[in-house]
């Protein structure tokens, strides 16, 4: 292992371009979590309606669980020897996320939450194969987790707006 006052060499298998490609995935997910996470806590300040109390507790449970995991992705990205995204100017660029608005009805809300919670499902999938294809379990074990969370809570948002 060699030292310089500037950085240690990572060695740990990985080849550096793949480590970048998969840290340019886990940081388009990042972004995405991280404007769910606010569109989340938007619409649960701001919800409305004969539904509130359960939306409230649910977008709560919701975005303290994106909170979570934006820190273990970020913390990844610097695992695999990267700097993560941490700034709205970042994020903007790699987010496939609209803006919330709090003036949406309850039902609107859920319409987006599910649309945006699909659009993750989409871009973790998308970040997928470059960790997959370099035998980097630790990121396919992190993404494939948050397909799960993503996915069930797509299946729990569109069963409470079907009809």
């Amino acid at each position: 292992m060699k030292i310089s006052t500037s950085s240690i060499e990572l060695n740990t298998g990985i080849a550096k371009d793949k480590r970048e490609k998969i840290c340019n995935g886990l940081s388009s997910v990042l972004a995405d979590s991280y404007y769910l996470m606010i569109k989340t806590h938007n619409y649960h300040w701001n919800v409305k309606g004969l539904n509130f109390r359960q939306i409230h507790l649910l977008t709560e449970e919701q975005y303290m669980e994106l909170f979570g995991a934006i820190d273990n992705i970020a913390e990844r990205i610097r695992a695999l020897g990267f700097n993560a995204p941490g700034s709205v100017k970042e994020f903007d660029k790699l987010t496939s996320i609209k803006q919330g608005d709090g003036n949406l009805s309850a039902e609107e809300m859920l319409e987006d939450l599910l649309e945006s919670h699909e659009n993750l499902i989409r871009t973790a999938r998308k970040a997928l194969p470059a960790a997959a294809d370099v035998s980097d379990e630790a990121t396919v074990d992190l993404l494939t987790h948050r397909l799960d969370v993503h996915e069930k809570t797509a299946w729990m948002l569109r069963s409470m707006l079907e009809k």
